[in-house]
């Protein structure tokens, strides 16, 4: 038999904060969430009245039987309010990590829309065109941007060790240590692992895996959910924890308040690509082999050509500014233009702002104590330039890449671009990098950037190459922003 914790470590992980409950965390935070929701909502429609018909809310709409626009106004925030529940945009388990929570808010607005459409349709109303675009399409955008200040609210509190599920994990040694790890090294997505059980058999000496405690055995685990104030049992089996207890375990469940997580041995795959299928009462796990060719890369060749020559033309003159800066505070080259490995291992001229000395590269195997390393990285590199550290801490060198994505060499959103050098340690999970373009920015940069070991850049990039979405760009864009803004991870 397995050892169990203390009495003292017990108690100290019964009296952890609860995620549910009339005192969790997860209704207090919902309820936060609503009265956001509702005061964008009303705030977005009384503007989208205001800047089209004034101040008047008795203006009518133009159309037989038609109402005024005022009482158009309250029935689509009404109708948005009750869109962002019913999608279920506030549900605890999305909240604070990944891109569903967005997702959700965006098909909302979505839905309102297209409700708003057909209702004018069938009636023959003629609702002001630039109403709506006012109301709908900057509206979600601002309900977007109301949601990521509150999300990176709940990352603080979460780094704080709060507004985190109470979990148990239950499954073999080796897999419960892989699981354990993940979530304890991630604590934005909201886990915090009391504990774990492990099969029968297991050496009794061993009384903790990862920094966590050994509770008990596999068998037992529902008691020591409920005794250790667990809110979910996360099942990380193979053969050793058979389809018989797992079933067992749900069972056990019902009715007890917990919840029940299975992680399958698949990892790093999307939802998306992930469809459940139930044969005989076991639910089989299809995935989609993973695609790289085919419509959304038309789409987002179009979107990062499109939008670099737009940004270019946007910021020219500050550009221009940068440009002139580093010229009298500097000697040497405006740009600094280093070989990058981009999709299928092709190697093409990167721009940046220089952000160095000129000689910089001479200099590596002086700084890095004669050894060139291929994943250097140093906050203190003396080479840096006072103004590059300035731009390297706001992402401004980075600008010039624009350049390559106009070209066709990079994407606005893909894997880190690597140096030779780098790529030439890849193994079979690093090499996945170079079956998409790399990106200005990626999972990597808004997931702590510089701060990332090599290995955590390198899955997060796999990850990225097999599981991208325009949806999901669209997010990475948005986090890159309060990224570079909060300066975290950069140098």
């Amino acid at each position: 038999m397995v050892g169990f914790v203390t009495a003292g470590a017990q108690h100290r992980i019964s009296a952890a904060e609860r995620m549910y409950g009339g005192q969790g965390w997860a209704g207090k935070y919902q309820r936060r969430l609503f009265v956001s929701d509702v005061f964008v909502v009303a705030l977005v429609m009384v503007g989208a009245h205001a800047a089209r018909f004034g101040w008047d809310p008795l203006y009518r709409v133009a159309g037989p039987s038609a109402p005024a626009y005022g009482v158009v106004s309250a029935v689509i925030a009404t109708m948005w309010v009750i869109a962002l529940g019913a999608t279920k945009s506030r549900e605890p388990r999305v909240l604070g990590h990944g891109p569903q929570e967005f997702q959700r808010v965006v098909a909302a607005g979505w839905w309102t829309f297209a409700v708003v459409a057909i209702v004018g349709f069938l009636t023959q109303w003629d609702l002001s065109r630039g109403y709506l675009i006012f109301a709908l399409p900057l509206g979600t955008l601002i309900l977007l941007v109301y949601r990521l200040a509150w999300r990176n609210w709940i990352h603080a509190q979460r780094d704080m060790g709060r507004l985190r599920a109470q979990v148990l994990v239950v499954g073999p040694v080796r897999t419960s240590e892989q699981m354990i790890a993940r979530l304890t090294h991630k604590p934005r997505a909201g886990y915090a692992v009391i504990g774990a059980c492990v099969p029968e058999g297991t050496d009794p000496a061993l009384r903790d895996l990862e920094g966590v405690p050994v509770l008990g055995a596999v068998s037992e685990a529902v008691e020591i959910a409920k005794r250790a104030n667990a809110e979910f049992v996360l099942m990380s089996g193979t053969d050793e924890v058979s389809l018989g207890d797992a079933r067992r375990i749900g069972w056990q469940l019902e009715d007890t308040g917990i919840g029940l997580i299975v992680a399958p041995a698949m990892v790093d795959v999307a939802g998306p690509r992930v469809l459940m299928s139930p044969v005989e009462g076991l639910p089989l796990l299809h995935v989609d082999t993973a695609q790289f060719h085919g419509a959304k890369y038309i789409a987002k060749e179009i979107y990062d050509r499109v939008s670099a020559a737009l940004m270019l033309a946007f910021i020219a003159v500050p550009m221009l500014a940068v440009a002139a800066a580093i010229k009298l505070t500097s000697p040497g080259p405006v740009f600094f233009i280093q070989q990058r490995i981009g999709k299928d291992g092709s190697p093409f001229g990167m721009y940046k702002f220089r952000s160095m000395v000129a000689d910089a590269e001479r200099q590596a195997a002086d700084v890095m104590g004669g050894e060139l390393t291929p994943f250097y990285k140093n906050e203190d590199d003396p080479r840096i330039t006072p103004l590059g550290r300035f731009m390297r801490r706001y992402s401004i060198d980075e600008l010039p890449q624009l350049i390559n994505v106009l070209k066709g060499d990079m994407s606005m959103v893909g894997p880190r671009p690597q140096v030779a050098a780098e790529v030439a340690h890849y193994g079979d999970l690093a090499r996945r990098r170079l079956l998409v373009k790399p990106g200005m920015t990626g999972l990597w940069q808004v997931s702590g950037r510089s701060s990332l070991t090599p290995a955590e850049s390198i899955r997060l990039d796999a990850y990225y190459a097999e599981n991208w979405s325009i949806g999901g760009d669209a997010v990475i864009i948005m986090r890159t922003i309060a990224a570079v803004l909060g300066s975290s991870g950069a140098y």
